[in-house]
């Protein structure tokens, strides 16, 4: 099944749009990042139209669990590089780190309504078999399903989503093409 694709910088955002945003559209917005990464300064402009527009957004606890773990390893890689993760995370430098990701999961959780993942209902034999060979992220196959339950547009930069069959609101030239 074809998915369809939009621009993000040409989407028309509404309020009745029901969006989830992947994880790295909340780390362009929220994470450190190089300055030279274009991609911070489309999708902080999506996000904002989104607001503007009182589009709904939709989170489950795989956004956020993803999120909070790549944040700290982007911090991690800023501030304690020489470091293992797992030190670092006991350190007292995490502390500051720690309550810097929550004060930004918290203002994220503001904007957001939470979904659940349906986990119970999946079809877990039939993501298992795809998984199995080798093409897909299992957290993909999982938020792809979860757009599909419920309705929900995907706004994202990640090129694993093309050919998921869920409508798609990107800057990813490679799913755009």
């Amino acid at each position: 099944m074809a998915s369809e694709i939009s621009r993000i910088t040409d989407y028309p955002f509404s309020a009745s749009d029901e969006l989830l945003l992947d994880t790295n559209v909340w780390l362009f917005n929220y994470a450190p990042h190089s300055l030279d990464d274009s991609r911070v300064a489309v999708y902080s402009q999506a996000l904002a139209d989104i607001l503007a527009a009182k589009s709904r957004i939709y989170i489950d606890v795989l956004i956020v669990s993803e999120f909070i773990n790549r944040y700290i390893q982007l911090k991690h890689k800023l501030t304690a590089p020489r470091t293992k993760l797992k030190e670092f995370r006991k350190s007292g430098e995490f502390i500051p780190v720690a309550r810097e990701i929550a004060d930004d999961m918290r203002r994220i959780l503001g904007h957001c309504m939470r979904v659940g993942d349906g986990f119970d209902a999946l079809d877990i034999d039939g993501l298992m078999n795809e998984y199995a060979t080798g093409g897909s992220d299992f957290n993909d196959q999982v938020i792809s399903e979860l757009c599909r339950a419920h309705g929900l547009k995907l706004v994202t930069d990640d090129g694993g989503f093309g050919g998921r069959g869920i409508p798609l609101v990107t800057a990813n030239k490679h799913l755009l093409d």
